[in-house]
């Protein structure tokens, strides 16, 4: 679609950049979204149940777990083009802000219950994918891959469960990409 609808636009090298970004962070973030989202469900078996067996819950449960799990939790550097007012504080044009996506999607302003995982609450939005023009390129494939990879594993592995008890499983917490080390598994 990009090099139909705007390849007369952009060089040979933008066109290079573009896939080799969404080769490397599409494959990142979706990977720890996979199993970060897999040990969640396993979490939660009835919202497990759900998603292998109801395929209108799958949509739905993608987006909370997207809203939910957040996998860039650093805050991103912005420089505000024009004066704004959040939340009654005045930001002047220019200023240095810094959006955390996590805060976001946890803001109780925004969700009832947002430290709750709740797979029915349908898709409510969220800023896991950014907002606007750094809204996240690979947004559709990411929802896509989700959408099929979960339900099948969990349809091939309908005992799947994790083996370590759950505050003995490794995050990778100072990585850009919030994720596990591993997640051992038996079914």
């Amino acid at each position: 679609m990009l090099v139909r609808e705007h390849g007369g636009e952009l060089t040979d090298a933008e066109l290079i950049g573009i896939a080799g970004l969404l080769l490397l962070a599409g494959h990142e973030t979706t990977s720890n979204m996979l199993s970060l989202g897999t040990l969640a469900l396993l979490r939660h078996p009835d919202q497990l149940a759900a998603v292998r067996d109801d395929p209108e819950a799958v949509g739905p449960a993608v987006e909370e777990l997207l809203r939910w799990l957040s996998v860039v939790h650093n805050a991103i550097p912005r420089i505000t083009t024009s004066e704004v007012e959040v939340a009654g504080v005045t930001i002047p044009a220019g200023a240095l802000v810094l959006a955390s996506l996590v805060s976001g999607n946890r803001d109780p302003a925004f969700v009832d219950r947002p430290d709750v995982l709740d797979i029915s609450r349908g898709a409510v939005g969220h800023q896991a994918f950014g907002h606007g023009v750094h809204h996240c390129l690979g947004a559709p494939l990411a929802r896509m891959e989700m959408r099929i990879a979960l339900p099948a594993l969990l349809q091939r592995f309908p005992t799947l469960t994790h083996v370590e008890p759950f505050d003995e499983i490794d995050f990778r917490s100072f990585h850009f990409i919030y994720g596990l080390k591993s997640l051992p598994v038996a079914w």
